[in-house]
């Protein structure tokens, strides 16, 4: 069984506590080794609605990236993404690395495009995996983020999953000051 490393992006803005926990489950139920990102809030980007938390998930895998893409898609169905009624977004989960694989996949684009324009996505990756070079850009994330000029207000928040903090106390201190 050969294990693929992936990171996947996670964000809520309806009920996002109890939607990014079951997504975490979910998420922890089929893949190995997953290890989480402090949590950050931010205000919505392409969207009018509330404020959303975000964060980044690596783990490793041995589903094939379709399967994988059809999995999260499911978890998000579960948790009201696609329900007719909703009113934001309860829960997006989007694959942003899938090992080295680069290129167009039936219609997911590796790596996205969004680790780079967003800081919701930018910032949490660059802390997860700070020396881990962009596909294309070659440059590490922590070097990418150190540069970025993305302009959205995101700041640490306080999260806990399985009675973990995922959101480390002094990054959440330094909003103190």
């Amino acid at each position: 069984m050969s294990l693929t490393r992936i990171y996947l992006g996670l964000g809520s803005n309806i009920e996002r506590e109890a939607h990014l926990c079951a997504g975490l489950d979910a998420l922890a139920g089929f893949l190995h080794d997953l290890q989480c990102s402090p949590v950050f809030e931010s205000h919505a980007v392409g969207i009018k609605s509330g404020n959303f938390f975000n964060l980044v998930v690596t783990a490793t895998t041995d589903l094939p990236l379709a399967e994988l893409d059809r999995r999260l898609k499911c978890i998000e169905a579960d948790n009201g993404r696609y329900a007719p009624e909703r009113k934001g977004l309860p829960l997006d989960i989007d694959v942003l690395l899938y090992g080295d694989q680069v290129g167009n996949f039936d219609g997911l684009v590796l790596p996205r495009a969004e680790i780079l324009k967003n800081a919701f996505v930018l910032w949490p990756l660059s802390l997860l995996a700070p020396q881990l070079p962009h596909p294309l850009d070659g440059r590490p994330f922590a070097e990418l983020w150190a540069v970025a000029q993305i302009e959205q207000q995101l700041w640490p928040a306080a999260f806990q999953w399985r009675e973990a903090e995922l959101t480390p106390a002094e990054l959440l201190q330094a909003l103190d000051r």
